[in-house]
């Protein structure tokens, strides 16, 4: 397109979202890219800039294994799920907050924009409880697995990111919350930027993670928009599995709540998050409600 087509186009949804809170999900190859990092982060700072209030949210989950491993522990998972001992739940605490959160709030402040970064833990922001034992299959046999310091989600207070967006700050947020006896837990990112959403009212719920959308089974062909209820069908069919559950299971939840579109993207590729937001087509998957 020529670039006053692509001005013309971007106007009325710039226009549309002016004011609207967004609620981005970072996560993927883009945590251990630097270069797509900080494409995906300037792209951020532009929102912020025509007056979108953007809350990020991040993960972490292969620095944290790196980084484990770089200390001599192995990581153990069941099922997918990470094992978190009390020196596990350090590293996290570490990786989260004292490297990628801060790195994040580096590159925004390189791009022009404000940041201020903080955990789940602080303000409350999220409360959670240590998740029971997960019956999960192991060698064709159902066991019960205690995670440790894994968290679910019970409560989500925003007044700390209202604050911040009032002011014009972009919120940066690490996975970890805080139970009611002040404990720390780690959390899922997905679903951490899915009750964040809910409990703000956003308008949108974006991830940005290393596939192309939501997929039919046999990995060819991108849902382009589709129905909450039929994201919840792919997922009981097995369309949707392994790490797309908590992406998909979160938007759905977010959409159903009240959150007007959530968005599955690949942020691997440069400029997507505003190909998405400003042009007709968009890229990836749009999940609606019914």
């Amino acid at each position: 397109m020529k670039r006053e087509e692509v001005l013309t186009e971007a106007l009325p949804y710039i226009q549309k979202f002016h004011g609207k809170t967004m609620v981005i999900k970072l996560g993927g190859h883009a945590m251990v890219d630097s270069a797509i990092l900080e494409t995906a982060i300037s792209d951020v700072v532009l929102l912020e800039l025509v007056g979108i209030r953007v809350v990020l949210v991040h993960g972490g989950g292969p620095e944290i294994t790196e980084k484990m491993k770089a200390m001599g522990k192995e990581p153990k998972f069941v099922a997918g799920l990470r094992i978190t001992d009390e020196e596990t739940l350090e590293i996290a605490q570490m990786v989260l907050v004292g490297k990628i959160n801060n790195n994040i709030i580096s590159l925004i402040a390189k791009c022009g924009g404000k940041a201020v970064g903080i955990s789940g833990n602080d303000g409350s922001l999220i409360v959670a409880r240590r998740m029971t034992p997960q019956k999960v299959s192991i060698g064709g046999k159902e066991e019960e697995v205690d995670l440790g310091h894994v968290g679910e989600i019970e409560e989500i207070n925003p007044a700390v990111l209202h604050t911040l967006l009032d002011n014009r700050y972009i919120p940066v947020i690490a996975p970890l919350a805080i139970d009611r006896n002040g404990q720390s837990l780690n959390i899922n990112a997905d679903t951490a930027a899915g009750e964040i959403a809910r409990a703000l009212n956003a308008y949108k719920l974006i991830n940005m993670t290393d596939v192309e959308g939501i997929m039919d089974r046999e990995r060819t062909v991108v849902y382009q928009r589709i129905r909450a209820t039929e994201a919840e069908s792919l997922i009981s069919r097995g369309v949707v599995s392994e790490g797309m559950i908590p992406k998909v299971s979160s938007i759905v939840n977010a959409v159903k709540a009240g959150v007007a579109y959530g968005h599955v993207i690949n942020g691997n590729k440069p400029h997507n998050l505003l190909l998405e937001m400003f042009t007709d087509e968009g890229v990836g998957t749009m999940i609606f409600h019914d």
